[in-house]
């Protein structure tokens, strides 16, 4: 019996994928297989030693220590895609919010709706003061093409812009995605240059934080307006803001706002509503819940934000699963315990992702606790288990 802890409130229709037969859910579990969370801050000393995988109902994981999990040989997951729609829409929407004034036009008419018969020429008179560009033949510049920048640069492409990506990581899956309108960028100052819209699709991390700065807003064209529905701290919000007030920038669209992007009256701040629909609540805890079964039954990876991505089909009595340190010699020192012990070595997968690697080892017998404790006293074995 697996125990899944919940961190957060959780769409039942993910809670529904794990079969209880064989799964104890819910948020009073103690000493649980595995955490399932949404937007609860994990504290390190709050995660048992029996926690094998966190998993996240959503794409971004800032919420949870990866590095931490990490040296504990926790797999932790996400949830990419899952929540790309909402997303999409928002920015789309975003994009004409940020051009049209239709936020500024829809708060001017709530002002005079005590005028009562005065109002149809009011609008006639005051119409003007909110037009703006029409989306069609400007430039868009789609920093990030994951799952829901691809769809952001599709989508703006078939409403007649012209769309530049960047991206020098995009998977191969996003390639094939990504329409053949869409033009490459061959560096994030080239877009930054030619785009009337800029919009941010990419995690934040130590190499992307403060993306767009004051450097990089010079590059921009005058009037240019940047979406960012990622993180707030993709933006140097002090640049951010000078640059609205200098007008070099039109507009700036947020999904994160603080205070002092409030008092901008050139910001159009959004509560975080990126992801918040029903149904990409239920893809992303569905997806969670798919990829925490998939990894406690058979020890496969997919989606882990520390770990590689491993999939064999099992053709073997036992399996063998194993993270360590990404060290040479570590598979050699494993499957030499397991020579000396006469376990037949059915088939193997050894993977590696920046620091630490995994290992599933199909196995003819069963490993008893003694040759697993042998493994375990490896210099850089971090954990290790079998399924059978």
């Amino acid at each position: 019996m697996f125990r899944i802890k919940t961190m957060n409130k959780i769409s039942p229709l993910g809670l529904e994928i794990f079969p209880r037969n064989r799964y104890e859910v819910g948020s009073d579990i103690s000493e649980p297989d595995a955490i399932l969370v949404r937007s609860a801050e994990l504290n390190p000393a709050e995660i048992p030693g029996t926690v094998l995988a966190v998993a996240r109902a959503g794409a971004g994981y800032n919420n949870i220590p990866v590095p931490v999990c990490s040296s504990r040989g926790i797999a932790v997951f996400n949830t990419p895609g899952g929540n790309a729609n909402a997303v999409k829409e928002l920015a789309l929407a975003a994009l004409l919010f940020s051009a049209r004034n239709i936020i500024g036009g829809i708060d001017w008419c709530r002002t005079i709706a005590d005028k009562a018969g005065e109002v149809p020429d009011l609008v006639e008179k005051g119409k003007s003061r909110f037009e703006g560009p029409e989306l069609r033949g400007k430039t868009l510049g789609v920093v990030g093409l994951g799952a829901i920048g691809v769809m952001v640069a599709n989508d703006a492409s078939a409403l007649g812009m012209n769309v530049i990506g960047y991206d020098p990581f995009i998977s191969v899956e996003a390639a094939w995605n990504l329409s053949r309108l869409v033009i490459r960028a061959e560096t994030l100052e080239g877009l930054l240059a030619k785009a009337d819209y800029i919009t941010l699709h990419l995690p934040l991390s130590d190499n992307t934080k403060g993306l767009i700065n004051a450097e990089k807003i010079r590059i921009m064209k005058n009037g240019a307006r940047i979406i960012n529905l990622a993180r707030g701290g993709l933006v140097a919000e002090a640049a951010i803001i000078e640059a609205l007030k200098s007008e070099k920038l039109a507009a700036y669209v947020t999904d994160f706002p603080t205070a002092g992007l409030l008092a901008c009256s050139r910001v159009i701040a959004i509560p975080h509503l990126g992801a918040s629909t029903p149904e990409a609540e239920d893809n992303c805890a569905i997806m969670a819940a798919q990829q925490l079964i998939a990894y406690l039954e058979s020890g496969e990876i997919k989606n882990s934000v520390n770990l590689p991505r491993c999939h064999l089909e099992k053709r073997a009595f036992s399996r063998l699963l194993a993270i360590n340190r990404n060290i040479p010699n570590m598979v050699g020192q494993i499957t030499s315990i397991l020579a000396m012990e006469n376990i037949n070595i059915t088939d193997l997968i050894n993977h590696h992702r920046d620091d630490y690697a995994y290992n599933i080892i199909d196995t003819e017998q069963s490993i008893n606790d003694a040759t697993l404790e042998r493994i375990r006293k490896i210099e850089g074995v971090i954990r290790v288990r079998t399924i059978s």
